[in-house]
This record gives structure tokens, sequence and C-alpha cells, in this order.
């Protein structure tokens, strides 16, 4: 079939049961539903489609399979891999239109979803239910539930709550075969063989796409607190850590340099905290419960002024000081996205962070005197944002190319500290060249095994991951 015999074909396909869904081919939606935030590979999709039920999903991947048509799957197109980015002539499956919430159960904690449900959606569901769902970073007013899940996002609560995985309670997905499977249905217990669920969690839409999932939600936070303090040292980072942890539990722990904030104060919509000025900084974040939990968080706070760790601090009196110091950490991305910043997103286990942060700075501070590096990351958890930032008068192409040269010697040093090259944002097309530096050969074998399994034809989002 040809592209035009495509399209119609899909349009026919949208247009059977009682909620049609919709095929878009103008070259503005082309572009906007055929990218994410990386800005690496232009977008060249055929069309897309906008399902409205699990259904019309099933029709078209039954469909790709017939007539070997690539399917890319598109949720809230803020990804920063290209997991999400047709570049090649595929059809992308959007699922803006999937966007319901279809039941919440108060006695199990548990709402379902479509999965076009925006974070924030969900998020605001479950404070108007009087609970909680946790995952949470500076997206969730335009990320959505499946892209959320297809790349595993963990974000800025992950040291107390974990990623997005830990929530799942079940899962509707449309396999590559196009069969539908109904995972785990909601059960808090079920050792039933291989959990499926997890297949599909992480795995950027290669084995299927997911179109309902059922969440899990928590008691709401009480009372949060903001801690913000200046570091003397890097390394100081992990001493306020194994500080503070020993008697509070912290629901954030968060780092920036002192060179990620000025983009922040540049914008003008948020102070400096305080006067005194450091290299780093932690920023954490706890249930201030009790005037005992606040007591002790001041005398943590002076015994790591005492140890010389700590050069200064405030720490928030209100729930919008505390949203205002969030601003310091959440803008960073935003004041830098003008600078065009090649971004790396990488971890290891935390106690090894210092040592592991001095040594990839050094490397990308040697090869590129004249480029400006941004550091930020939740610290807590081990996962460290690398921003270089594209110097004004270097086209982008150019720009571009001197990064990924730089990356061998920095997922060399990952390789080492054996982390990962991708800690939360997935691998798509722009960390498949280096996926050797984490997973083993025999891990990716087993890896393309799986692919197989579910996807024979090599129609679901082909060219992420691996090839």
């Amino acid at each position: 079939m040809n592209p035009e015999q495509i399209v119609a074909s899909l349009k026919a396909l949208m247009e059977e049961g009682q909620t049609p869904g919709k095929v878009l081919t103008d070259a503005a939606d082309l572009d906007n539903y055929g990218k994410d935030w990386t800005k690496i590979y232009p977008p060249k999709p055929m069309a897309i489609v906008l399902p409205k039920t699990t259904e019309q999903v099933q029709a078209l991947v039954r469909f790709a399979n017939e007539n070997q048509v690539a399917l890319v799957p598109s949720g809230g197109r803020t990804g920063l891999s290209a997991g999400a980015v047709a570049a090649n002539g595929e059809v992308v499956v959007a699922f803006d239109n999937m966007n319901q919430i279809l039941d919440f159960s108060a006695s199990d904690r548990t709402v379902k979803c479509q999965a076009g449900v925006v974070t924030e959606q969900l998020q605001n569901y479950a404070e108007d239910n009087d609970l909680y769902y946790p995952v949470d970073f500076a997206s969730a007013g335009s990320s959505q539930l499946g892209g959320n899940l297809s790349t595993n996002a963990g974000g800025i609560k992950v040291i107390r709550y974990g990623m997005s995985r830990d929530w799942v309670a079940g899962l509707k997905v449309v396999t590559g075969k196009g069969d539908i499977l109904d995972l785990n249905k909601d059960l808090a217990k079920n050792n039933t063989g291989y959990d499926l669920r997890h297949l599909f969690i992480g795995a950027e839409g290669t084995l299927g796409f997911i179109t309902e999932a059922t969440m899990k939600l928590s008691r709401k936070p009480d009372n949060l607190t903001v801690l913000v303090l200046g570091l003397n040292d890097l390394t100081n980072t992990m001493d306020v850590l194994q500080t503070f942890q020993k008697q509070i539990d912290l629901t954030a722990y968060e780092f920036f340099s002192h060179q990620a904030m000025g983009h922040v104060l540049a914008h003008g919509q948020v102070q400096a905290p305080f006067e005194t000025e450091a290299p780093y900084y932690a920023l954490l974040e706890f249930e201030a419960v009790s005037d005992q939990v606040m007591d002790d968080a001041m005398a943590l706070f002076e015994q790591c002024v005492e140890n010389g760790w700590v050069l200064d601090g405030v720490i928030s009196q209100s729930e919008t000081q505390a949203q205002n110091l969030w601003q310091l950490r959440e803008r960073i991305s935003e004041s830098i996205a003008p600078r065009t910043p090649y971004k790396n997103d990488i971890s290891v286990v935390v106690s090894k962070v210092p040592g592991f942060l001095q040594e990839i700075d050094a490397v990308v501070t040697e090869h590129y005197p004249d480029f400006e590096i941004i550091w930020f990351g939740h610290i807590g958890d081990g996962n460290l944002h690398l921003n270089i930032l594209k110097p004004e008068d270097m086209a982008k192409e150019d720009f571009f190319e001197k990064c990924q040269q730089v990356n061998k010697w920095v997922f060399e040093i990952v390789e080492r500290y054996q982390g990962s090259v991708s800690a939360e944002h997935g691998v798509g097309m722009t960390k498949k060249p280096y996926l050797e530096y984490t997973r083993s050969a025999a891990e990716i074998a087993y890896l393309r095994g799986i692919k197989q399994v579910f996807d024979p034809k090599g129609v679901m989002n082909p060219g992420k991951i691996f090839d």
C-alpha cells in the first residue's frame, strides 16, 4: 500500500464504532505530534492517529501487522530521549483523546485511567478524594500517564515514593501482535507466574501500547516543609543526606549548582534563597508533622554548619514559601531551554555520587573549556542531570556533534561506576548507541528475544532502544 492508501485505510478504521477517532495529516499536526522535547531528529511522520478506545488501538495494530506499517506512540511529547519521535515516515498513535478517569476505589486506594490522562490531572483527582499521587516532575502539567509508564518516569519524590512502576496495580495493553491483555487485574497479591506489567513499564512502546492503567494512591503528606542549604563542597551532599536521614524521613533531596541557580534567577521570577553564595545547593523536603520534627531539623542544620558542610540555609515557614523555594530547582530546565542544552541523564548508587560527578565534570570541562556546564538532579536517588549549553554563535548541528564526541568518555565513567546511561528518560534514539555501557551483551540478547515474542513483525516503535 502507498501512503495515500494507508491514510485512507486508517481513516476508515477510526470511523468505526460509536466513538470515532481521528486521523490528522496537516503539516502543522505532523510536526507537533511527530516530536518530543529533543531537538536532534526532525519529525517526518506519515500521519497522526488519535484513537478513543482500546479496541481502536487493537484494530490499528492489527492493520499495521498486516501491512507492515510502523507505529510510534505519543503521549505528552515531553520525552528527552527521542523515544516518541517519528523521523522515518511512521504513523504516530497519539493518546490525547484517551484521557478519561474511568473508575475510583476509596477502599483499594486505586484509580483507573486511560493512557492519555495528564499527570497533574491524576494528582488533582487524588487530592479531590483526600489522597495523593506522589510521582511528580516539572512536566506534570503536560506529560501523560501512558508515556510516564512507558519510560518508568521518576522525578523529584523517588527517594521516598519510588518510580512510576511502584504505583501500578494493573495495566491494559495492546501487544505488538494485536492482542489485548489485562495484566494483574489490580490485585495486591498475585503470584501466578511472570508479572508482565513490568515488561511494558519502561519498554517505550516497543512491545505494545498501554491503553489503561490502574494506579495506586497514598495518604496526603502532612505539612511539607522545604529546607535549602548552601554547601561548601560537592562531597557535603552526602554528609548532609546521611545526617538528616538518621532522624528524618525525607520526601525529596535535590541538588543544583550555583551556575544552574544563576539561570533561574536571571529570569527574575525567583529570588535567591539567602545572600551567601555557595558552589552547590541542596533542597530537602520533609513532613513537619510536629514541633519536635522542626526542632530536630533545625538541630541537624546547626550540626551541618558546625561541621563546615553548610554555609547558609533557609527553611520554609508556609506552603507558599515552600513552593517558592522549589522553584529554584524546578525552573532550571525552563531557564536553560533557550540555550539548546545537550542533556545527559545518568545515575549511580547514591554513595558513589560525589566521586562520579567530579570525574565526569573534569572530563567535560577539559574537552569543552568554552562550554557552560550545568549540573542538577535527584541526588538523593543517585540521578544526575548533566547539561551542556550551546554557545549562541554555534550552529545546533555542530554543537550536538561536539557533545556526542565526549559521550564515550562520560559513559566509560558510567560503566566503571556500574551506573546507568539513562536514569529516568528512557533510551529512545539518543541513548541507543550507548546501551552497552549499562547492559551486557547477554541482557541485550534477552531484550531482543522479548521484543520478538511480543512484536514479531517489528511494527511497534521500531528503531528505539535497539535496532
